[in-house]
């Protein structure tokens, strides 16, 4: 399978709707702020917006309110996989994207057979805070060379100049949060990441 390059992380409903008219084709609700029936509206609202234009939606952590909401992927991190009923996740038909950052994490990841595998931060994020040090562009080829045809999707410290660098090295997509969120003109932004990224699209 493959996935459309760009990929943007964005906390609220609000921010999928503003991007949208941008054309995006992929977005990840990542909304550690709701809990409880809040959430799950939001999950809920998120998924039908993203149906209606056409988004995939991937719902970050909250993988029983994807279900729930009928959302098409959910990503897991490690911490994530300990307590996600994944036979669940997969009986209801949603894909899964799992977060690796050593080797252990990798093999880990690859034994749930994973719709795509993220290595990061391949660059310092100021997302959250990281326990492992920045991976490096060059580590992306090792990922790559190890999952195949498994889709590989940089994150951290991910710009549109820093981009092609991942591309080269193997990702098939990068996901970012503060490229486009935090620009002046976050429309503008994430249409150039668009027109950047057209061709890297299979």
């Amino acid at each position: 399978m493959t996935l459309d390059p760009f990929y943007p992380i964005v906390e609220d409903l609000g921010w999928i709707k503003r991007l949208a008219p941008s054309g995006i084709r992929l977005i990840q609700l990542r909304n550690k702020a709701l809990q409880g029936t809040g959430l799950n509206r939001e999950i809920h609202d998120a998924t039908a917006f993203c149906r209606a234009q056409g988004i995939i939606l991937v719902i970050n952590d909250y993988w029983q309110a994807a279900i729930d909401a009928g959302a098409p992927w959910v990503h897991l991190g490690q911490g994530d996989l300990d307590s996600a009923d994944v036979k669940t996740i997969r009986k209801h038909g949603l894909k899964i994207g799992i977060s690796t950052h050593d080797d252990a994490e990798l093999e880990r990841a690859l034994s749930f057979k994973p719709d795509y595998v993220a290595l990061g931060p391949v660059w310092p994020t100021i997302l959250k805070a990281m326990p492992f040090a920045p991976q490096g562009v060059a580590k992306l080829t090792t990922w790559k060379q190890r999952i195949g045809k498994v889709p590989l999707v940089a994150i951290g410290g991910i710009t549109l100049e820093r981009a092609p660098g991942c591309f080269a090295a193997g990702a098939d997509c990068v996901a970012l949060v503060n490229d486009v969120t935090g620009a002046p003109d976050p429309q503008a932004r994430a249409r150039a990441w668009m027109e950047a990224t057209r061709s890297h699209t299979a």
